[in-house]
């Protein structure tokens, strides 16, 4: 059972990412006073019920957005497993009526990973975007975007990490291999050669791994990774919030008190690993956030060649700057590509308008994010 304080004060940056209006997420945190398994007043209660009444209208989306909070931020009983399947449902509904989004099921040793993908062909092979979520976040949430590869003139798969909704891999140490491994599964029907990713938070770190290991791998999106401290500061760890800590030791099987031991062992990414990497990484640094080290951005700074950052003042996730990011996101991977220079400077322009208007404007204290 979750401290259902912690769950309201971390949930609203992913409502908010989500695109869930204002007004009916505090109406549903208005609702919950505990957090037991499905019961009335309860986090997934409430949450499942704004998603059925959504669904029922035929908000699709919506009611799949409320199910995924209603999971938030793990599945540990039977509540949230059944707010989990109805996500995962709802989306398969929606999709079915648009053209080109299909599944993807990639059989490991250790699980499965599961993905929805845009844009596969075997007779049109483009380049692929693999997005890949953090230690919350199910491909449901990310997959709407799905839609912009075609935009873009790319194919796209998202998927999660392991652990993470449908993944049943164990997160562990070498968990970057499931990245090659998803490459090989669509290597008919995607130019895998040209592949960049989008790796939010703690995928950002199985990304840098997985680059550092294959050349297919021709530029990475980050956001909020750790890379070494994380890893190796026990006293750094010991202050986590602990909605982050329990989350970790569901993904790994480890109990929380063992986390520091197991992730000073073979985690850690090396300054020599980071120096290797010959292709762009951009990422996104938040100057106040509370669960990336300072030391872990310094590193990147200092080691990785072709190092394009985005700084906020913000904390884990950059929560007052979701549209900004958004355009951030989109402009890095025109950047990857390489050409594109006037939709580049488009969508650059339009960042740095919501930028200026930002700092015009007074705003509270920024939602929190894991």
């Amino acid at each position: 059972m979750n401290d259902v304080g912690e769950l309201k004060k971390y949930v609203v940056a992913h409502a908010e990412a989500q695109g869930i209006p204002a007004a009916r997420y505090r109406e549903v945190l208005g609702r919950i006073h505990h957090d037991e398994d499905g019961a009335a007043g309860s986090w997934t209660r409430e949450w499942a019920a704004t998603g059925e009444r959504l669904e029922r209208d035929g908000a699709l989306l919506d009611a799949l957005r409320c199910y995924s909070m209603a999971r938030f931020p793990f599945v540990d009983g039977p509540a949230r497993r059944d707010a989990l399947d109805r996500s995962v449902g709802t989306f398969d509904r929606w999709r079915r009526d648009r053209a080109g989004i299909e599944r993807v099921d990639v059989d490991l040793p250790g699980g499965r990973v599961r993905c929805w993908a845009s844009g596969l062909s075997t007779t049109d092979r483009k380049p692929l975007v693999l997005f890949v979520g953090g230690t919350i976040s199910t491909k449901e949430q990310w997959a709407p975007n799905l839609r912009l590869a075609r935009r873009l003139g790319l194919t796209m798969l998202v998927t999660e990490m392991p652990g993470v909704g449908e993944n049943t891999l164990r997160y562990d140490a070498g968990s970057w291999r499931m990245l090659p491994a998803v490459l090989d599964a669509v290597a008919d029907r995607a130019d895998v050669a040209r592949t960049y990713v989008v790796a939010v938070s703690f995928s950002g770190h199985l990304a840098l791994r997985a680059a550092a290991d294959d050349p297919r791998l021709r530029g990475a999106v980050t956001a909020g990774a750790p890379v070494r401290e994380f890893f190796t500061d026990p006293v750094w760890f010991g202050a986590l919030p602990r909605i982050t800590v329990d989350t970790l030791a569901h993904l790994t099987g480890t109990p929380a008190a063992g986390l520091p031991a197991l992730f000073a062992r073979d985690w850690a990414l090396d300054p020599e690993t980071l120096a290797a990497l010959d292709i762009p990484i951009c990422c996104t640094v938040a100057t106040r956030d509370e669960i990336i080290p300072p030391g872990d951005v310094a590193l990147l700074r200092e080691h990785v060649r072709d190092l394009h950052d985005n700084e906020f003042d913000d904390e884990h996730g950059s929560p007052r700057h979701v549209a900004e990011n958004r355009l951030w996101v989109v402009e890095s991977l025109l950047r990857l590509q390489g050409g594109r220079g006037p939709q580049r400077a488009m969508i650059g322009l339009l960042r740095r308008g919501l930028r200026l208007r930002r700092r015009a404007t007074t705003h509270d204290e920024p939602p929190k994010v894991m």
